[in-house]
């Protein structure tokens, strides 16, 4: 099964030390409002999802969410979550820690496109 969205060690690392602060956790990819276009992660039920957003998978066993039509310019590619060092989104937990969750991506290959349905 391809998975769309994967994670670091290290941003499992940061997932797992947030979810022991915070609790359950939650990933919405932003689309570049406030904090431009980073994953943010926020405690689980914070961010109300509507109907337009869409759950792309679990990473260390959180959930990720991005809106549809953001999706809709990403389907091709796997989202893989990593952390660097520096200040993220104001709005999202790792801040404080000095770390920031950053989105890296790769376009899946044609086996991988027609496995996910995307290409027949």
């Amino acid at each position: 099964m391809v998975e769309r969205v994967l994670a670091t060690e290290e941003a499992l690392a940061l997932i797992n030390l947030l979810t022991e602060k915070h609790g359950p956790v939650m990933f919405h990819q932003s689309g570049g409002c406030c904090d431009g276009s980073s994953p943010m992660c926020y405690p689980e039920g914070d961010l109300i999802l509507g109907e337009q957003d869409v759950c792309l998978g679990e990473i260390g066993g959180v959930p990720f969410y991005m809106h549809r039509n953001q999706y809709d310019y990403w389907k091709h590619t796997q989202i893989i979550l990593d952390v660097v060092d520096g200040r993220g989104g104001m709005f999202s937990l790792e801040g404080v820690e000095g770390k920031r969750f950053l989105t890296r991506s790769r376009a899946f290959s044609t086996e991988e496109l027609k496995e996910l349905g995307l290409i027949q």
